[in-house]
């Protein structure tokens, strides 16, 4: 019986410290997993430390690790996009640099698949984030809950495992702002979870800060929901509602008690109200309509400065330079 073959794809960033002890737990975890083959796709996001020296290092030891090396820094979903294009697994597994994702039990996520499911999110009991990421995860949930129709019992992590057909869906988005999350949901719903443990982070700190975790939710409800904008639309009305009483109400002060002013305070707040709520409405309008523009443009999801490692075609060349993605 052929083997299946397994792509663990692994976005790096400030990660040189960790990665080799990933790669040799996911080779130690799949020593027991005899119905798989496995290869490793290692994503450097343009780390200012030397993440890309120790991919070029674990490479050349073991010829079923591929490093990327993009020419900036893209983002964690970009990366994972940069990935999937190289993975040629029959399963695809996406797990985190740091270590707190334990690669010794994906044989949970994969015994998943083998049971029916289409995708495999990780659970974790006890997380091991800080408080902010924490509070970032949460925001996260409730805005895929709302615009994105995720089942409020689903959890999602950034350590899953997908069948081929999700991995070539996913592949056709060539927009400029990946999301992965949204890419899975919109394919299947078969989707369920496996609890693992989660750990202390064994060295560095999250890349995550709030202006990415920002960015990222932009990414979300703008590339996958049209609800902001009916969002948007219902405020316009409820304004315009409350602006149509309250002029009601002046009109029948007036006539009732004649020498009672109007106020100037009432007008100002009244005009500051709406007139705040107009550039909340124009500012989400423009960043949709920004964002048709850059990929009008044709933005890349990523560039990749070269690919090294991996088994050889023959006449293929170690390096491969300025490919781009999207």
């Amino acid at each position: 019986m052929k083997k299946q073959l397994v792509s663990f794809v692994i976005p790096c960033y400030r990660s040189a410290q960790t990665i080799g002890g990933v790669t040799a737990e996911i080779a130690e975890a799949m020593k027991g997993q005899e119905a798989y083959e496995y290869e490793i796709i290692l994503v450097n996001d343009c780390s200012p430390d030397d993440t890309f020296g120790e991919i070029d290092r674990l490479c050349r030891q073991d010829s079923r690790i591929v490093g990327i090396d993009l020419a900036r820094n893209f983002g964690q979903h970009a990366a994972l996009m940069a990935g999937f294009h190289q993975a040629k697994g029959d399963i695809l597994v996406c797990l985190d640099d740091d270590g707190q994702t334990p690669a010794s039990e994906a044989g949970k996520l994969l015994q998943a698949l083998e049971d029916g499911a289409d995708v495999v999110y990780a659970r974790y009991e006890h997380k091991h984030h800080n408080a902010f990421r924490n509070f970032g995860s949460r925001i996260n949930d409730r805005m895929l809950c709302f615009m994105l129709q995720k089942p409020r019992e689903l959890y999602i992590s950034s350590y899953f495992a997908a069948r081929r057909f999700v991995l070539e869906e996913m592949l056709r988005y060539e927009n400029a702002f990946p999301y992965v999350i949204g890419l899975v949901l919109r394919t299947t719903r078969n989707i369920v979870n496996v609890t693992v443990e989660h750990r202390d982070r064994k060295a560095g700190v999250s890349g995550y800060t709030f202006t990415k975790l920002l960015s990222l939710w932009f990414n979300g409800f703008t590339a996958f929901s049209e609800k902001p904008l009916r969002i948007a639309t219902l405020t316009g009305i409820g304004c315009a509602g409350l602006g149509f009483l309250y002029g009601v109400y002046t009109v029948i002060k007036k006539l009732v008690v004649p020498d009672v002013p109007i106020g100037f305070s009432a007008l100002m707040s009244a005009i500051m109200f709406i007139g705040g709520m107009l550039m909340l409405m124009l500012g989400l309008i423009g960043e949709y309509i920004g964002r048709m523009y850059i990929c009008m443009n044709h933005a890349p999801q990523f560039v990749v400065r070269q690919i090294i490692g991996g088994v050889k075609k023959e006449g293929a060349t170690e390096e491969t330079d300025e490919r781009d993605g999207g």
